[in-house]
């Protein structure tokens, strides 16, 4: 484990700001843009509105604003459909009032787009979506949900001039089902987490990079919908932990350790979910960020966020080889890729090939600023914004 002592931040979401506030940040530019979100979160909300806004607005020529607005403002949605240029729509369910929003956009001739970050639209493909998620195919009222928020998604998507997404594979789907042009704005960091995580890495940088004996892999999850993928993992951490006493591994977020690690003892540590700035803190300290997950046209829709921002901290990641790690990773350079039947063998690779590490970290890390940092995304986001 790599001896990481900067103490963690004291945390308050930054997007936590009054209507006022947020209608001031709209009214600043020349061109303006309303990202639209049923309500704050730290997930899609944060990646697909909240750091779309904080690029925008940070030019000093004043030429496009951004700000996030949400349900609760409804009693202020006609002066935000004045205000604005363009409406995002991210990820919101088609209901009344967003068909009421559509409108209002439409009746003054203003462009509105459709941002989503998974393949939940069309339900052509709801059951291979349950499957993957481990729901209960039993369970009536599971169906009924899944259809419901997937038919929902596509509908207000379909309402919309074009859409925006995260990679080129999820795109092409989209562009199927809807038959809308797609832009492809990849996730990335805000200014929030990437400067605490060179603080980090630079922590890390000036130690030489010590750690202690002891091998740490993580496994860091946002959401309790991963079980099958971290099952894929489970056995070469059975046979990891009980032949190497060196390794020892972290499980962060909703998923379970899983019951058959128990003999391990401390060996297996769990953590509760974190915050996305200070979970950062505890991915710098692994020498290893795992990222398996399972291979079917939903998990090919998914982000390289993971990679990312754990390379940009310095943890070597090692992933399956889905559309995005697969074209974000270069095996043996900048991580590692591990096919389902060869977790055991990749990290065995990855631990022996300690001489690389320093190599690897730094290329990673190289990697993950340059692409996936806010400063380098303000030319795709305006361009999908069709202000060009």
């Amino acid at each position: 484990m790599f001896k990481v002592d900067v103490s963690p931040v004291a945390y308050a979401d930054p997007w936590d700001l009054s209507l006022k506030e947020r209608m001031k940040m709209l009214a600043n530019g020349k061109r303006r843009v309303a990202y639209f979100y049923e309500a704050p979160n730290n997930s899609t909300f944060r990646y697909r509105a909240y750091n779309m806004a904080q690029v925008l607005n940070d030019d000093e020529s004043g030429d496009i604003s951004g700000s996030f607005f949400f349900l609760d403002d409804w009693p202020r949605i006609d002066e935000i459909a004045d205000l604005a240029d363009v409406l995002v729509i991210c990820r919101s369910r088609y209901c009344n009032r967003l068909n009421q929003l559509v409108m209002k956009f439409r009746l003054r001739g203003k462009r509105i787009l459709f941002d989503i970050d998974d393949f939940v639209f069309d339900t052509d493909y709801a059951h291979l979506i349950m499957n993957t998620l481990d729901e209960d195919m039993n369970d009536a009222g599971r169906w009924d949900h899944w259809f419901s928020y997937i038919g929902r998604l596509g509908a207000a998507l379909k309402m919309c001039d074009a859409a925006i997404t995260t990679n080129y594979y999820l795109a092409d789907r989209i562009a199927t089902f809807s038959g809308l042009p797609v832009s492809v704005v990849p996730n990335f960091m805000n200014k929030e987490q990437l400067g605490y995580s060179d603080k980090l890495f630079e922590h890390k940088k000036a130690s030489g990079f010590a750690r202690d004996e002891k091998i740490h892999l993580g496994y860091f999850s946002g959401s309790p919908s991963h079980k099958l993928d971290y099952a894929i993992v489970m056995p070469a951490l059975e046979v990891l932990l009980a032949e190497n006493p060196q390794i020892e591994l972290t499980v962060v977020g909703y998923i379970e350790a899983g019951a058959s690690l128990g003999r391990f003892g401390d060996r297996v540590k769990r953590q509760p979910f974190h915050d996305y700035v200070n979970l950062q803190r505890v991915v710098s300290k692994v020498e290893f960020n795992l990222m398996p997950l399972q291979s079917n046209a939903f998990t090919n829709c998914k982000s390289e966020l993971k990679y990312f921002e754990a390379a940009v901290v310095g943890a070597i990641s090692v992933a399956s080889p889905s559309y995005t790690y697969a074209g974000a990773i270069r095996d043996g350079e900048n991580g590692y890729i591990a096919r389902a039947h060869e977790w055991l063998s990749v990290i065995e690779r990855a631990i022996d090939s300690r001489s690389d590490w320093a190599s690897m970290i730094g290329a990673a890390r190289e990697d993950a600023r340059s692409k996936y940092g806010w400063f380098n995304q303000r030319e795709a986001i305006v361009k999908a914004l069709g202000l060009v």
